[in-house]
């Protein structure tokens, strides 16, 4: 069984800066981690859940959404088993619980990433507030 544990969400000031970090574990996941893709969704107040931004782990391919694009970088830490999302020029709108998301690596990262369904793990979630 997968398990993911989520840090690193808090209070920001607009323009501010937070790292959110993912690591995984789980005897099935490594063994077929290769064909995973590893992200971040997000969800505001009365809203749906959103894809953010994924990485495939075989390939290091990265997918972003467009409200994110130039201020959200994805990465891994292959030896900590580890994604991390550096959130910069963070904005109000970026509020939001933030989940840990993995899912088989089946379709294109954009497709992936665009709805929940196609995910079989999530994270607890972590709560990201920027205050204007």
């Amino acid at each position: 069984e997968v398990q993911l544990v989520e840090s690193g969400g808090g209070l920001v000031q607009t323009g501010g800066s937070l790292r959110l970090s993912c690591t995984f574990s789980g005897s099935t996941f490594d063994d077929h981690f290769n064909d995973h893709a590893i992200g971040w969704f997000r969800q505001a107040p009365g809203k749906e859940r959103e894809g953010v931004s994924c990485i495939s782990w075989s390939e290091g391919r990265t997918y972003y959404t467009d409200s994110v694009k130039g201020r959200f970088t994805i990465s891994t830490d292959n030896g900590k088993n580890t994604v991390y999302l550096q959130m910069n020029s963070l904005k109000p709108e970026d509020t939001a619980v933030y989940y840990c998301a993995v899912a088989d690596y089946q379709a294109p990262l954009p497709v992936l990433w665009s709805a929940t369904h196609l995910v079989h793990t999530w994270g607890q979630g972590t709560q990201v507030t920027v205050s204007s």
